[in-house]
This record gives structure tokens, sequence and C-alpha cells, in this order.
């Protein structure tokens, strides 16, 4: 069987469009149509019920389907055995990450990378909700916290730490808080993973810990969308550092409560399994190893500047008193 017509099979079964799936392999609708029905001589059984207004898979159809991906998987794991054992950083990387992290800062790493190794290409899913990994067909995520899967490789990138921010012009019309429990007369912006709204903070200083539960008019289940809301002077965030860097940076966010501090979140790249581990893969580890820390060393200096110069000027405002 031509694997190509496989691929098409595939493709086609995912958007229940020959057209979609003609244009995503580059070809005609009418050439992709042929292929399908070559296919279907070759197996002489019929895939797809057709209509004027629908595309659905046979019952042997679906049964074909689970073969079929297998097959092309199998594919593409041993095309990516030969480029490992030659130590090319080449093919296909299907890589999920987090929303605002990946548009953020991960984007322009990743055209970095790709100009690099001109013979590696790129599948992107850009989301806050946990990528299935084969039902996706991910090969490897980016993801915060803890593995609940023992199974999967898991390679640590960087301990991140969760900041309160808002927007300076949020501040300067509703007041900075200076505690804790100040946070209950703001609205808060929330972030909803799934069926859970994170809306009880957890903060600490030298002395004690904080368990902040806070009220707000919007709850949004992607963490960009939180972001934009504070740049927007709509209230006040609580995520990652990393996450912020570039808005932190240029002030158009800043720090609330810099004196108290969250629990650390370590940030990993994880895979499945062993085989998915290939070289493009280690690359990418390596990379966002360097460009996080380096990230991160940039926001703490910024922030030691920042407080340096505030000491200065307290400095020379008592001296002039």
């Amino acid at each position: 069987m031509n694997t190509q017509d496989l691929l098409l099979f595939a493709r086609t079964a995912d958007t229940l469009s020959i057209t979609a799936s003609a244009n995503q392999l580059e070809m005609t609708p009418a050439a992709a149509s042929a292929a399908l029905k070559r296919l279907e001589k070759q197996l002489e059984t019929t895939l797809f019920v057709r209509s004027t207004r629908q595309l659905r898979l046979t019952a042997e159809g679906e049964r074909f389907l689970v073969y079929c991906r297998q097959a092309l998987d199998n594919l593409e794991a041993g095309k990516a055995s030969l480029t490992e054992m030659r130590g090319e950083i080449a093919g296909e990387l299907r890589l999920s990450v987090p929303s605002d992290l990946g548009r953020n800062l991960i984007l322009p790493w990743l055209d970095e990378a790709m100009e690099h190794y001109p013979n590696l290409s790129l599948q992107l899913n850009i989301g806050d909700n946990l990528s299935d990994f084969y039902l996706d067909r991910i090969d490897v995520a980016l993801r915060y916290g803890e593995l609940e899967d023992s199974s999967a490789i898991a390679f640590p990138i960087i301990e991140v730490e969760r900041i309160l921010f808002a927007s300076p012009e949020y501040l300067t019309q509703h007041g900075t808080p200076q505690t804790p429990e100040d946070l209950k007369a703001h609205n808060c912006l929330l972030y909803r993973l799934g069926n859970r709204v994170f809306d009880l903070w957890q903060l600490a200083d030298e002395n004690s810990q904080y368990r902040v539960q806070v009220q707000s008019n919007r709850v949004s289940n992607d963490a960009e969308v939180v972001r934009r809301w504070a740049l927007n002077g709509k209230g006040i965030g609580f995520k990652s550092n990393l996450d912020l860097q570039p808005d932190l940076l240029a002030g158009r966010l800043v720090q609330v409560l810099p004196g108290y501090r969250s629990e650390s979140v370590p940030l990993c790249l994880v895979c499945p399994s062993r085989k998915q581990v290939t070289p493009a893969v280690l690359m990418l580890r390596d990379l966002l190893r360097e460009k996080c820390q380096q990230a991160l060393q940039q926001l703490k200096k910024e922030v030691c500047s920042e407080v340096t110069a505030r000491m200065l000027r307290d400095y020379d405002g008592r001296n002039r008193n």
C-alpha cells in the first residue's frame, strides 16, 4: 500500500473532510478522493460513508484506522531511530507547550532552533489543558508540576515561583495590597483548569504561611487571558514569574507583595516513553534549560537593580531631611 494513501486516510478520519485533509497534504481534493477510492479497492471494503453534507467512518474504517495509525507510527519511529543512530537533529517534532509561556517566550526560541537545524520540522500545540500524548499525537510536552504518570520520562528544566502581579494603572486606581489579607478587598483574576478554579492563594513570609480565599468577577481556562486582563488593569493575578518575564522587564506589570513567596513549581519536558527521546528532544531540553535560566537571571538582576535604586533614593531622602 502507498504510505501517502494511509496518511491521507488517517488525516481524513481526523478532519472528516477530504478537502481539509487534501489541503494539509498539499493535494487537490480530486487527487485525495481518488487515493481514498484506491485504498478502498485494495482493502475490498468501504472506509467512509459519503453524502453531500457529511463524511463518516464505517465500522470497517474505524477498525482499520487503529492498524493504520500503528503502521504510520512505526514508520515514523523507524525513521527516528535511523536519525538517532546518526545523531542528526532532523524530522518532525510534535510539541505541546502552555499558552502564554509558549506565545511570549518559547516561540522565538523555537524559531532560533529551526534556523540552526534546517532539517527539523515542528508541529506545535499551544494550550493549558494537558495534551493526551496518544490521542493528540504529541511527542513531547512542556508541563508545570509533578508527573502523575510514573512511566513517562521527565527532564527537569527549571524551578519557577508563582508571584502576584498587576498593572501600575490598577494599583494607582485601587491601591497596593500590603498584606495577603488585603487581597480580599481586590478583584483577583482567576485561572481554571478543567473543573478546578484556583481561587485559594497560598503565600509565606519568614514567620507565617497564609491561605487566602480570593474573589473575582473574571475566570478563564486560558492563562494568557488572565495575563491580558492584568495588562488591561482588571485586577491582580497569580502565576509563574517566568511566564511574566517580558511584561515585568518592560514595566507593563509589577510584582505585588514581593516580600511574600509561594511554593516553587518544577517545569519539565515530558515524553510518554523512552522511544520518544530523540536527538531533537535532547536539543530542545538543553535549549529550554539555557533560555529559561537566562530569562530568570535577567529578571532577578532587574529586580535587584530596582531594590538597590529604591534603597539609594530612600537613603538620599533621609540625608536631605
